[in-house]
């Protein structure tokens, strides 16, 4: 497998210094931001859009946490672990379920507002996988975009974060010793800067969100295109579990040719009763699992897919018309999406099929969200703490990106690395065209989706590898981009090849069964100089 060292792009004409740089503003980058200005350091905040178009104000189904008096943080671990197919790193779930409670209070004190009872008390729902009430919602099913909203305000409030949106990041800056130094971004003529230019800084923070935009159809925003991996694989960082790819089972289904961001169907839907038929309305996941539609994720969408293959159908159905009249309130947002697409949920199927959704794998850290380069940090769906191990439980995700954002702005009160200046890299540069994109997500899509293979990721990387780098080419945020969605692609392509098993949410059709002797452990990808892939096997307690 073959990527790119360092991507083509002009030098930069403008510079700005920071103690901290965080690169995302969803809920993992606004925390950390917050916590290490709180901390006194010089924080400046870069985003690709707008403050709150990440990927958490998208978040529908909410955040676990063991709040309830008869839950408990073991209960919550033992729920975490069983998801995790084998591979999680204990010591990171446990802190996970025990620091969540108070992590999720410290949010509601900075100003988020989660619904409740008649009484006052939190209502607490239940998800795939969870064997307790312990997920927290915000506007039935507008969680992510409370949290956006307090976070943002709370950050507005100190005044003194720098905020750059409307921008790129493009490559990390390195010193002589391989320590991170900064960044180079681009700045989409909307900020106060504008094109290429460095933020030096001896800490950089990925917070970058997920790899959506890598396959053909996804629940993730148009924003999420894989930049944090691609950023640290280009520094020489380790990347672990990227072949653990989550797709959600149940996606609104918007015809063959539908591409980018789709419409989620939250699994707290089926958490209030609604359930999965097929082409002739039949209840097939009975058959499958003893949580029957609440069964873990990965379990559902691959059902779905072998239900669909058999039947040669496009999509199966689900059926939620005993939620009745309690749709408009309970889901809002999903209730207004169905009506605009001409279903009424209250007395029609709805059609679904799996589409990408969270990617368990990331960006290699320690339980304090240091990676393997010095001065880089990763935090939210880029980074791979350990917690989701093969396969994300529901709800776990915001509730990592708060819990983990606090580790790193703990760790970051403790003092810096060493600032030093930045030197320039001898590495080969190119870009690929932005006409690519479209060839990367359908071959990801056929070959390394819900149902993979020998043969089909090996046509995948053979697609991804042909591709033609050059500097001459156009260098807009498209392109970039694109570059960087190549960079995601290979890695993961690269790591479920190597996997010869099947385990979570990585189904391999030609290796059907798990393989405790020989795979539990976790695949780490670096690139070398040449822009070619490598790895080595990772205790699954790293």
């Amino acid at each position: 497998m073959r990527m790119v060292p360092r991507l083509a792009a002009s030098r930069p004409g403008w510079f700005a210094e920071a103690d901290v740089v965080v690169i995302g503003s969803g809920i993992a980058g606004l925390t950390t931001a917050i916590r290490a200005r709180n901390a006194g350091l010089r924080v400046i905040l870069v985003t690709k859009d707008v403050v709150d178009a990440g990927s958490t104000r998208w978040a529908q189904g909410g955040i676990a946490a063991a709040l309830a008096p008869e839950d408990s943080a073991d209960e919550h671990f033992a729920d975490t672990i069983v998801a995790g197919a084998g591979l999680c790193n204990e010591a990171a779930v446990r802190a996970l379920v025990t620091e969540g409670p108070d992590a999720v209070r410290g949010l509601i004190g900075l100003g988020a507002h989660f619904d409740t009872t008649a009484e006052g008390e939190l209502m607490l729902t239940r998800e795939g996988g969870h064997h307790r009430d312990r997920i927290i919602h915000a506007g039935g099913d507008a969680t992510g975009a409370e949290v956006s909203r307090a976070l943002v305000a709370a950050v507005e409030k100190i005044r003194d974060v720098e905020l750059i949106e409307h921008a790129l990041a493009l490559d990390l800056l390195t010193d002589a010793t391989g320590a991170v130094q900064g960044v180079t971004l681009h700045v989409m003529g909307e900020g106060r800067r504008d094109g290429v230019g460095a933020v030096l800084a001896p800490v950089v923070v990925l917070a970058t969100g997920g790899i959506g935009q890598v396959f053909s159809a996804s629940t993730n925003p148009r924003v999420a295109t894989g930049d944090g991996i691609a950023l640290a694989l280009r520094a020489g960082a380790v990347v672990t579990d990227v072949e653990f790819v989550q797709f959600h089972p149940t996606v609104l289904y918007a015809g063959p040719n539908a591409a980018g961001q789709q419409q989620l169907i939250s699994e707290a839907v089926r958490g209030e009763g609604a359930f999965l038929v097929d082409a002739s309305g039949q209840r097939f996941m009975t058959e499958v699992h003893p949580l029957a539609d609440l069964a873990p994720r990965d379990v559902v969408a691959k059902a779905i897919m072998r239900r669909m293959r058999a039947e040669g159908a496009r999509h199966v159905w689900l059926d939620g018309r005993g939620i009745g009249d309690r749709w408009p309130s309970r889901f809002p947002t999903i209730f207004e999406a169905l009506m605009a697409q001409g279903i009424d949920p209250r007395d029609a199927l709805i059609p679904v099929a799996p589409a990408q959704h969270y990617h368990s794998g990331g960006v290699h850290t320690d339980l304090v969200g240091r990676t393997s380069v010095p001065g880089l940090y990763a935090c939210g769906e880029v980074a791979a703490t350990g917690v989701h191990g093969a396969n994300r439980l529901a709800s776990n995700s915001l509730l990592e990106g708060l819990v983990f954002a606090e580790r790193i702005g703990r760790d970051l009160a403790s003092g810096l690395p060493p600032r030093r200046d930045p030197v320039a890299s001898d590495a080969s540069v190119g870009i690929l065209s932005s006409t690519q994109r479209t060839v990367i997500q359908s071959s990801m899509t056929e070959g390394a989706g819900v149902l993979r293979s020998a043969d089909s990721l090996s046509i995948t990387s053979s697609v991804l590898e042909a591709m033609t780098f050059t500097s001459a080419t156009e260098r807009n945020a498209s392109a970039w981009e694109t570059t960087n969605i190549q960079a995601a692609a290979s890695a993961i392509a690269y790591a479920a090849a190597t996997r010869t098993e099947t385990r979570g949410s990585h189904w391999r059709e030609d290796f059907p069964d798990t393989d405790d002797a020989n795979w539990r452990v976790r695949i780490a990808v670096r690139m070398l100089p040449d822009g070619t892939l490598t790895h080595d096997r990772m205790g699954v307690d790293r």
